[in-house]
């Protein structure tokens, strides 16, 4: 679903990403982690086109980001970190908002609109103004704008700030569901549980490098963590990236 092909990212003299591949399969969620001013935050936005790269190549389900813009982006859905709402709006009108920039029928939204809206718990407050919504609930409205038009990839920047179990349980069988539809989910997050327990594969990044790669068990011994959580095999990976900058895959290529 993703390449990525030597893509990197400098600001005046500053490298904030160096040359990087990775490929992410159909079906997958993949988590990207990464301690602060990693790079998670510049790939993240390079890959929802906000940001142009330096060089390299992004292809999004065969389409290459920068020249088949449209193609690409019609096919990804983005949740940043800190999503803005118009708070003047009900929840039904942002979605139509949302629906006018993908240039979908009026139709589509008012029956997948309010399906969504019904899943995810928020039906009764459709007609409400968003101003009067709980973190939560403006997560889950956020959730529905972006699977309004049926993304083939979802790319997610830190989306358990701020919910409380229950909101953290449903988004992270959100996930999954739509991995197991053969959808993919490129996900950012500090919280390590979260990625432990719902991603496929994992990437590590540190100082704008890719450190790490694979499952946890690839991880597990990559790092000799024995049966580790992946906390501590983040700490032992990003350790060791500080002393050396050369990455070995563990993985095969996938297909």
């Amino acid at each position: 679903m993703i390449k990525i092909e030597k893509l990197e990212k400098r600001y005046g003299s500053f490298q904030a990403l160096h040359p990087l591949d990775l490929h992410v399969r159909k079906g997958e969620v993949f988590g990207f982690l990464g301690p602060n001013g990693a790079g998670k935050t510049t790939t993240i936005r390079l890959l929802a086109g906000v940001l142009p790269p330096t060089g390299g190549r992004i292809t999004i389900d065969g389409f290459d980001l920068l020249t088949d813009t449209v193609q690409a982006q019609q096919r990804v859905g983005f949740i940043p970190d800190r999503p803005y709402l118009h708070e003047k709006l009900t929840g039904f009108e942002f979605l139509e908002f949302v629906a006018g920039i993908y240039g979908l029928e009026k139709a589509h939204v008012d029956t997948e609109g309010r399906r969504l809206l019904e899943i995810y718990e928020l039906g009764p407050f459709g007609d409400r103004l968003i101003e009067g919504y709980s973190h939560g609930m403006k997560q889950r409205l956020v959730l529905c704008a972006t699977l309004l038009h049926e993304p083939r990839l979802m790319i997610v920047d830190e989306p358990m700030v701020g919910l409380d179990p229950h909101g953290a349980r449903q988004i992270k069988d959100v996930f999954r569901s739509l991995a197991d539809g053969g959808r993919t989910v490129f996900l950012s997050t500090h919280t390590l549980d979260v990625a432990e327990e719902v991603c496929d594969r994992i990437g590590i990044i540190n100082k704008g490098r890719l450190v790490a790669l694979g499952t946890m068990a690839e991880l597990r011994a990559s790092a000799s963590a024995g049966d580790a959580d992946l906390e501590e095999v983040f700490l032992a990976v990003v350790e060791e990236a500080g002393r050396s900058t050369e990455f070995v895959n563990p993985e095969q290529e996938p297909s």
